[in-house]
């Protein structure tokens, strides 16, 4: 059992980080700090299911770990 949440742990993680940077806008480092010099824009269609598909995997993420942490 534990060692099935462990490989659905790092194929959920692999998933995480592919998303992320499929979410990459405004590339270099000093646009993290607001350094790109364009305005907020809101996130429409696809950009916002991928941003709210994000938020709902590394949520089961961090249950996931928990719940593996937690099991003998």
């Amino acid at each position: 059992m534990k060692s099935l949440l462990l490989i659905i742990n790092i194929a959920l993680s692999i998933v995480i980080v592919a998303l992320i940077l499929i979410q990459g806008r405004g590339g270099g480092l000093g646009s993290a700090w607001g350094g790109g010099g364009e305005m907020f824009q809101t996130r429409r269609g696809i950009e916002k299911f991928t941003l709210r598909l994000t938020v709902a995997l590394i949520v089961v993420f961090l249950v996931l770990s928990l719940v593996n942490l937690f099991i003998k």
